[in-house]
């Protein structure tokens, strides 16, 4: 079974908005939308998990069943940090899934997932155990030394920048936040599954990523958003 956790737990400060984020309107649709119907889409997905703030589980229900989210099966309250939100997704599933089947964790404010990075991240994981969606790093970048100059960079060829879809086999995953959680590792700040599984000391492989799987997280994000959509108007504004 493959399984999707859509993480839409953040209140989103940073947009300017009045209500959390994933829940602003685009086109007549919230954010949250499009990104479930990417996953509904996906002929591999089996069933869609949404960890979602607190005081809008009934409003993605009604959602679900206006827009036919017909693999939605669980809605669980988010935490007070993005890994905690994660975990109590992950816990949520210990008694539904098995050790084999594939989590994929995935940002619900990313709402332009493309059909064939999911399918890489699937097939990676289920490869090589887990699969972090990358793409390569095109721009120079310098260690500070002093706060105004650097005498070092980073060769760009050795970076990849990574995101979400993100995928793990259960058994593991489950393994991992429970002993994150018990000894507070790779829990805190920016931390999340795929930087918390290195700090466990798992080895990360990645998997095809797309420039269009942008995070919507301020007003020029959302602009940039609004402009994909009209660009490929039959695929998204459905």
């Amino acid at each position: 079974m493959n399984v999707a956790v859509i993480i839409a737990g953040g209140s989103g400060y940073r947009m300017g908005q009045d209500i959390p984020k994933q829940f602003i309107n685009v086109y007549d649709k919230p954010i949250l939308l499009y990104t479930l119907q990417g996953f509904q889409k996906h002929p591999q997905i089996d069933a869609i998990e949404v960890v979602c703030i607190d005081g809008w589980h009934d409003i993605v229900w009604a959602y679900a069943k206006q827009f036919n989210i017909t693999k939605l099966k669980w809605i669980v309250s988010g935490g007070s940090t993005g890994q905690e939100s994660i975990r109590n997704g992950i816990y949520n599933l210990e008694d539904k899934c098995v050790e084999d089947d594939t989590i994929i964790i995935h940002d619900g404010i990313r709402p332009l997932v493309d059909e064939t990075v999911l399918s890489d991240v699937i097939v990676k994981c289920q490869q090589y155990g887990n699969a972090v969606t990358s793409l390569p790093y095109n721009e120079q970048i310098f260690v500070v030394d002093n706060d105004i100059s650097t005498v070092k960079y980073i060769p760009r060829e050795t970076l990849r920048r990574v995101s979400t879809p993100q995928a793990y086999k259960f058994g593991k995953l489950a393994w991992a936040y429970h002993e994150a959680f018990e000894k507070k590792i790779g829990i805190y700040g920016s931390s999340y599954t795929n930087t918390m599984m290195v700090e466990l000391g798992e080895r990360l492989y990645f998997a095809a990523g797309s420039d269009k799987n942008i995070k919507l997280t301020t007003k020029d994000d959302l602009e940039m958003f609004k402009a994909y959509l009209k660009s490929d108007k039959d695929n998204w504004l459905k």
